[in-house]
């Protein structure tokens, strides 16, 4: 019984690792991707831009006071000093690799536990209309993580080598 539920479940991974190969390979030298990839690529560096060098530079994010929950938060974070400085390089370091052909996988990789995390916070604090945004940034960064995804294949295959 449990090998054929073992069987069973590397049945389907290996379908659906199959699926996803032909699918790449099929749009991977496509030229409407190729360009979607690269506008996908401009549009997430350019969103980490502004906050991040807002951050960087040592100003607030926000102009809402403290008695408003996000208002409030963001101030916490003001407040934490050189980590609100960390997160805004942050923001822009993974803003100018992702527009470096030979950094962008770096930079997708970096730019998930952050978008994660933002995507995490915006919707726990009830932000309106922001968790679509990140949300949105999240899939986009999927896609950039799905474009490489013969780099993502060999980072997994290491990780869970036997």
């Amino acid at each position: 019984m449990l090998q054929d539920y073992v069987l069973f479940v590397i049945t389907i991974k290996l379908n659906m690792m199959s699926t996803i190969e032909t699918l790449h390979s099929k749009i991977y030298d496509k030229k409407l991707f190729v360009l979607f990839t690269w506008f996908t690529r401009v549009l997430l560096a350019i969103a980490f831009i502004p906050s991040g060098l807002k951050k960087l530079l040592g100003e607030r994010f926000t102009i809402l006071g403290v008695d408003n929950p996000v208002g409030f938060f963001f101030e916490a974070l003001y407040q934490a000093g050189w980590y609100w400085n960390f997160l805004g390089f942050m923001q822009l370091l993974v803003a100018v690799l992702i527009l470096i052909p030979k950094t962008t996988f770096l930079a997708a990789l970096i730019y998930m536990p952050i978008i994660i995390n933002i995507l995490v916070i915006v919707t726990a604090m009830h932000f309106k209309g922001t968790p679509i945004i990140a949300g949105l940034m999240l899939l986009a960064n999927l896609y950039l993580l799905f474009w490489d995804y013969k780099k993502v294949k060999q980072i997994v295959s290491v990780i869970f080598e036997r």
